[in-house]
């Protein structure tokens, strides 16, 4: 072997370890990346983790409050409907007084006016127990027409009150969303 052979064999040998050196570094590097890759993918998972739980006890706390809106709507709507079916009890028992003649109603006389024309004596007779003021009873038909018409206001308010305890129920709960606190002033 020549001397220009050994020192070929030389380089090819220096050339062999310096490609061995780097594919040894080029593993290591790989492994140092690959650990911090996986440290970095372990610690989002993590903050995944995290941002789930706290979605889905968001989720829990607006089913839970919804819910509870529900029970208490459901509860208030039993008790105007009560109300209004008593109501209407009490008129109809009441019409049915004034149809039967069981009850009358009356109304106060101004004996001051003397344009009204009435002719109810001032004074009360022996036969009545009424010792105030002068009174003229209606007509059945006209006294059944009143209590329609107060009937009818009864069964209004009893709605509006309705509506006033559905909106105090459900506006802190409108009030309360991201929305709406946006859109307020």
């Amino acid at each position: 072997m020549t001397p220009v052979q050994k020192l070929a064999g030389l380089v090819v040998l220096i050339l062999a370890l310096m490609g061995s050196a780097a594919g040894v570094t080029w593993q290591v590097q790989e492994w140092r990346t690959g650990k911090t890759l996986a440290e970095q993918a372990g610690l989002h998972q993590d903050e995944l983790d995290r941002i789930s739980a706290a979605a889905i006890k968001q989720v829990r706390d607006e089913q839970d409050r919804r819910l509870g809106l529900e029970k208490t709507l459901a509860t208030s709507d039993q008790q105007h409907t009560r109300e209004l079916s008593d109501a209407q009890r009490n008129q109809a028992r009441l019409l049915d007084r004034l149809a039967t003649t069981d009850l009358r109603l009356s109304v106060l006389l101004d004996a001051t006016d003397s344009a009204s024309g009435c002719n109810v004596p001032a004074a009360s007779g022996a036969v009545g127990l009424v010792h105030a003021a002068r009174r003229a009873q209606l007509d059945p038909a006209h006294a059944q027409r009143i209590v329609a018409i107060t009937d009818a206001g009864d069964q209004g308010l009893i709605a509006l009150r309705a509506c006033q305890a559905y909106v105090r129920a459900v506006a802190p709960s409108i009030l309360s969303t991201p929305a709406a606190a946006a859109d307020s002033p």
